[in-house]
């Protein structure tokens, strides 16, 4: 470990996340190695997570203690310091956080001995028209039937001429950048762009681009398609669009996906990993990319992704299929891999049990 120092992120709501951080402590403690409080839950003053990097230094390790949600404050840290992140998850089944409680110290050994897995993530990042920001008046916008409804907004000149490639944004997203309407009575009028031509204009609730990380998140709740974490891909999926076309769009990581907010269009908010980050006027646009800073997520044995989906959602043990019988869960022959799919990943050979003979 070059510096010494590992982070902490830690949910004080849930009693284990306590438990499992005092673990944390003791371990580093006995390697001689500091213990960091990272803080992502303060709200006033707000600090941005390039400025919470500044203030806590250099890490090798950021540790997050508690559920998804609390892993993405973590990586946005991450991604300012650039270390990888370690996971315990002390929250619901989630995909990204994968340690148990009682293997955490097991897995940070694991990892200052340099034989912890390794997982690296495709994340996004953007640019913009303007700086995104959140206007001072949100809370009247978002006050609709108690009070006079807000006029409609300017529409701002984005033109190439005026704003060229834009600006870009000091953002990271692991999962998904949202776009959604701020006004019930007004939808999110939108036209998508793919490498920099229209596809489609949507009037929708609310749009999004995410990583195939976050193909399992909010684009999954939206109908939108399952993506291997492997896979280097955008995923657009609409929200309730008032259009035939609602189907989900993948496209390859180097193209960008950009959105721009029509003339007649009521304002948008911009959520990154489910955090709102401003709010777009008609004429504004943002473009998502891949970011060229990949997320190391730190597992504590080999992950088997959609193994864990097929738990989640039940998908073995479905009335109508399994009255006809079980699919073993694994099919991995003992032999060795023939030489034309040793590029391919593959589980474990089976280990043979007390007993077994030859086969």
């Amino acid at each position: 470990m070059r510096h010494g120092r590992v982070g902490m992120v830690v949910h004080a709501g849930k009693e284990e996340a306590t438990r499992v951080s005092q673990d944390v402590r003791a371990w580093g403690v006995a390697h001689r190695i500091d213990i960091v409080d990272v803080d992502v839950w303060r709200e006033e003053p707000r600090r941005t997570s390039r400025a919470e990097a500044q203030a806590i230094g250099p890490l090798d390790l950021i540790v997050t203690i508690g559920g998804d949600g609390t892993f993405l404050r973590g990586v946005h840290v991450a991604a300012a310091v650039d270390c990888p992140v370690l996971g315990v998850n002390v929250g619901r089944v989630g995909f990204l956080t994968d340690v148990p409680p009682a293997r955490t110290v097991e897995a940070l050994e694991g990892f200052r001995k340099g034989v912890a897995c390794t997982d690296e993530r495709m994340t996004l990042t953007m640019r913009a028209s303007r700086p995104l920001e959140i206007p001072p008046e949100l809370g009247t916008l978002l006050r609709y039937g108690r009070g006079p409804a807000m006029p409609p907004p300017e529409v701002r000149d984005s033109s190439p001429d005026d704003v060229g490639w834009g600006v870009p944004l000091d953002v990271t997203a692991v999962n998904d950048v949202v776009f959604e309407k701020l006004a019930r009575d007004r939808q999110a009028s939108l036209g998508l762009y793919v490498a920099g031509r229209l596809f489609a204009s949507y009037s929708a609730d609310a749009v999004m681009v995410a990583t195939a990380t976050g193909s399992t998140a909010y684009s999954f709740a939206a109908g939108g398609p399952v993506l291997s974490p492997l896979l280097d891909a955008l995923v657009f999926t609409p929200v309730a669009p008032h259009m035939a076309f609602n189907r989900s769009l993948v496209v390859s990581a180097e193209e960008s996906v950009g959105i721009r907010v029509l003339p007649r269009s009521g304002q948008v908010a911009v959520s990154i990993d489910g955090q709102l980050r401003g709010v777009l006027d008609p004429g504004d646009w943002v473009a998502a990319y891949a970011s060229p800073w990949r997320l190391p997520i730190v597992r504590f044995e080999s992950t088997d992704f959609f193994g864990r989906l097929r738990d989640r959602f039940s998908l073995a043990d479905a009335p109508a299929a399994s009255a006809d019988g079980d699919a073993p869960l694994v099919y991995r022959p003992a032999d060795p891999v023939p030489e034309d799919v040793r590029h391919l990943r593959h589980p474990q050979p089976p280990v043979p049990g007390p007993g077994a003979g030859p086969r």
